[in-house]
């Protein structure tokens, strides 16, 4: 089965929020406790304060404050057994309603449903968040068991085609942001990525969706069309990915990619039409 793990949170970008004291709304104490939070991976039962120290970056004894005060709260369980800490139920009340007021599920799911259902993948629909990209549903066949995605996973925007749809659909402005940001956290690896940003952007402009060849995962192949509110304000992405023995490039490309392409058409008149 292929097990899908937050590869990278964007913990590491909490510095770069951390250090913009000069900006005299930016509430630092505030930034740092939620860096802690989003320090928990998909894959993570527990986590100590020296593991949180260096995925946030922050000192240990700024880690340990944090990580008691936020226990105290109830976004934090300190695990006995462990010594170390776990999410606590306060953060499932906060993304509970985040989840609920996505109205866009309750619209896109028949859809994604016909999607999956006709061609044997599974259909996601993200967000971005930071430099990742989140799923907000997730619909799958039951004959396809070796691939499942809970809603709620991140991924690396710029590993995946999601992400990768999500970059090339952008103004460039706001492309070049996240690139700027993306190229920072990459390093001596950025050539290989901005490849494939410039290779999305073409096949966008040429097709209306993207191709991803070992998406996430080298098994897993995956096509994704980012598509915009009516209201402007949010952009999504509908994609589709299945292992690579049922979906190769040509499939992708000639069969699956144009349905996707007209499923999110369908979707976002549908999204006008009931105004959400």
């Amino acid at each position: 089965m292929t097990r899908l793990t937050a590869v990278q949170n964007d913990v590491d970008l909490a510095a770069d929020s951390i250090e913009t004291g000069k900006d005299r709304q930016f509430v630092t104490a505030l930034a740092r406790g939620l860096s802690i939070l989003r320090a928990f991976r998909c894959e993570d039962r527990v986590l100590g304060n020296q593991e949180l120290a260096t995925r946030t970056q922050l000192p240990k004894p700024t880690v340990s404050r944090l990580t008691y005060t936020l226990t105290e709260l109830g976004y934090l369980n300190y695990n006995t057994e462990f010594g170390k800490y776990e999410l606590g139920t306060s953060v499932l009340a906060l993304s509970y309603p985040a989840l609920a007021n996505f109205d866009i599920r309750q619209v896109a799911k028949p859809h994604m449903r016909e999607l999956s259902d006709a061609n044997n993948v599974g259909a996601g629909l993200a967000t971005p968040n930071r430099l990742s990209m989140v799923y907000i549903e997730y619909c799958s066949p039951p004959t396809l068991v070796t691939l499942r995605i809970d809603v709620g996973l991140c991924l690396p925007m710029i590993e995946t085609a999601t992400g990768l749809a999500y970059l090339a659909g952008l103004d460039d402005v706001e492309r070049q942001r996240l690139i700027q940001r993306s190229r920072r956290r990459h390093g001596n690896v950025w050539p290989e990525h901005e490849n494939r940003i410039n290779t999305a952007r073409e096949e966008l402009a040429k097709r209306g969706f993207c191709i991803k060849i070992g998406a996430w995962d080298p098994d897993v192949n995956a096509v994704a069309t980012p598509f915009v509110a009516p209201d402007g304000k949010e952009t999504y992405v509908l994609s589709c990915a299945a292992p690579t023995f049922l979906a190769d490039r040509d499939r992708l490309a000639e069969d699956i990619g144009p349905q996707l392409l007209a499923a999110a058409k369908r979707l976002s008149g549908d999204v006008s039409a009931t105004g959400r």
